[in-house]
């Protein structure tokens, strides 16, 4: 089973399989019962799992940056508040989320 299909404009890759299942079932229940719609709703499953996969990569990959760019930020205010507090105080380093 898919997601929610709403509207093919969001499933831009897809639209066409979308469009094509959604005209296979309004050709009558009978076309449905008979398995004639399967071989759309196949494709359409197919393209969806890899517009889901390419999205979750994508996402992944940002992710990765971001946190590097945080986890540098973070090592910098380390740096600076050790650099700042070498002259005899008691060092702090700061707290991380």
């Amino acid at each position: 089973m898919h997601a929610p299909l709403g509207v093919p404009e969001r499933q831009l890759a897809c639209a066409d399989l979308i469009t094509a299942l959604n005209e296979c079932h309004a050709r009558g229940m009978l076309v449905r019962w008979a398995g004639l719609c399967n071989g759309e709703k196949q494709a359409l499953t197919m393209c969806l799992r890899k517009e889901r996969i390419d999205r979750t990569t994508r996402n992944r990959e940002d992710a990765k940056g971001r946190n590097m760019k945080k986890n540098e930020a973070w090592a910098e205010l380390d740096r600076e508040l050790r650099t700042g507090e070498q002259g005899g105080g008691q060092q702090q380093s700061a707290e991380r989320p």
